[in-house]
């Protein structure tokens, strides 16, 4: 697949057929992964081998995780990180309304930039703020669970 195909993925729905290979594959190609390079891997068409290709370690473990989320009838989308995303595309990402990620974009929380009049943000950092939010959201609970037990409440 070129990057240009990558861009305009849309997501892959498991069927049913898909679902119960998966769950069979799934488990299995993520105990075959260790700390290899480099995975080769042996194309068969109509039951002979057709091509022999070599795989980097990190696209063997996309394809595990990819795998594993369809084995439990997840939709799956594969999305160039370095892809940037309209506001409305972080919003929904985020899980908030278009007009509170501008407002995130204006205070400076999250870079942009403009195309024209229009603010496009990489997937990265939309991303990266995901996980920073994510981060501190679980210090406060930790925080908040510690501050439960010194109390005697738990």
């Amino acid at each position: 697949m070129t990057t240009n195909h990558l861009q305009n993925a849309a997501s892959v729905t498991p069927s049913n057929n898909d679902v119960l290979v998966a769950r069979e594959t799934s488990p299995r190609l993520a105990a075959l992964l260790d700390e290899e390079p480099t995975y080769q891997v042996q194309v068969l068409h109509d039951g002979e081998l057709s091509e022999v290709l070599a795989v980097p370690a990190a696209a063997m473990q996309l394809l595990a995780n990819i795998l594993a989320e369809m084995a439990q009838g997840n939709a799956v989308t594969v999305t160039p990180i370095q892809e940037e995303i309209t506001t409305q595309q972080a919003a929904d990402l985020l899980n908030v309304s278009r007009p509170f990620f501008v407002q995130l974009l204006d205070e400076g929380e999250i870079p942009f930039r403009k195309v024209g009049t229009r603010r496009r943000v990489r997937l990265q950092d939309v991303m990266d703020y995901k996980r920073d939010l994510y981060e501190k959201r679980l210090q406060t609970l930790n925080e908040l669970t510690a501050y439960d037990q010194e109390l005697g409440l738990q």
